[in-house]
């Protein structure tokens, strides 16, 4: 989803010489592949989208997973841009690097002030790593690697799986089959109260580039958040969902699974005062994503 949008991003503002792998053409895994890659096509600017990603029950359940793979993949490819020369590289975290319990909006600065969230601990504690990895080259032999936090990513091409998704699609797909097959009920996990941040990835791409062409990596610091700065609740979300799709049933909240963290609402102040801000509403990028789901039945795999 992410490394598709920033194709299309790329594409709408001119670039022709844009240098893209599955991941069955290149194993990020791999170090020796990631090397290859990168002593054969020697891009000029990086942009590290690639990650083991998933929901709560994926991020609780898969723990070494997401911590090995995500490692694995940005060790691999920021040493091998850095040993080749590539003279910028974009790395996108997430939101879930910052603390549990972080003030309301969460500031660039509140990184490491206390405790994660322990159910996706693993994958922030490889996403804060990728930070400081571009932070201690920066430091140590003078590169430009900027590190980005996206809010709650969504949209085209997103992941519809109905356990290891996140949210929002993972609801996208349940209201759209019981729309299909006359459910009476759609359960959503948790108790609905949580709040979150939700960013269309189109937009998010169009920040990234924002940053890539106008910025350097000394200009923004160790990291700089990218987000709406609005939030709403899960159980908000599925009633937007639900009029999206134009489900007619009941909504049933399971309490008995886990909700995560309580708030994450992000601080943009900072990428606002250097000249950026979203263009899509949240309803407007359902209705985009649900779009791709029902016109693309090979996302729903």
């Amino acid at each position: 989803m992410v490394g598709s949008a920033l194709v299309r991003a790329a594409k709408q503002r001119g670039y022709s010489e844009i240098l893209t792998r599955t991941h069955q053409e290149l194993d990020l895994l791999s170090s020796e592949e990631v090397d290859k890659f990168f002593a054969v096509e020697k891009p000029d600017w990086v942009f590290l989208a690639a990650a083991k990603v998933g929901g709560i029950y994926a991020n609780d359940t898969y723990r070494a997973d997401f911590l090995l793979e995500n490692l694995k993949i940005q060790i691999n490819v920021i040493e091998s841009a850095y040993k080749h020369n590539a003279s910028k590289l974009l790395f996108l975290g997430s939101s879930c690097i910052y603390p549990k319990n972080a003030p309301q909006p969460i500031k660039e600065t509140d990184l490491l002030t206390s405790e994660l969230e322990p159910t996706n601990e693993p994958y922030a504690i490889a996403k804060i790593a990728g930070i400081k990895l571009c932070g201690a080259f920066n430091s140590q032999y003078g590169t430009n690697y900027i590190s980005v936090m996206p809010s709650n990513l969504y949209g085209i091409g997103d992941n519809y799986h109905p356990e290891n998704g996140h949210v929002l699609p993972m609801l996208l797909r349940r209201f759209h089959e019981a729309k299909l097959n006359n459910d009476q009920t759609v359960t959503v996990w948790g108790t609905g109260k949580p709040k979150r941040e939700f960013l269309f990835a189109d937009d998010m791409a169009e920040a990234c580039f924002y940053l890539m062409e106008n910025y350097q990596a000394a200009d923004i610091g160790e990291l700089i958040n990218i987000g709406t700065g609005e939030e709403i609740s899960i159980r908000d979300l599925a009633y937007l969902i639900k009029k999206v799709v134009g489900y007619e049933g009941e909504i049933v909240f399971d309490t008995t699974k886990k909700d995560g963290t309580m708030l994450k609402k992000m601080d943009v102040s900072k990428l606002e005062k250097l000249g950026w801000k979203y263009k899509l509403t949240l309803e407007e990028g359902i209705r985009e994503t649900y779009n791709d789901f029902i016109n693309n039945p090979d996302v729903r795999l």
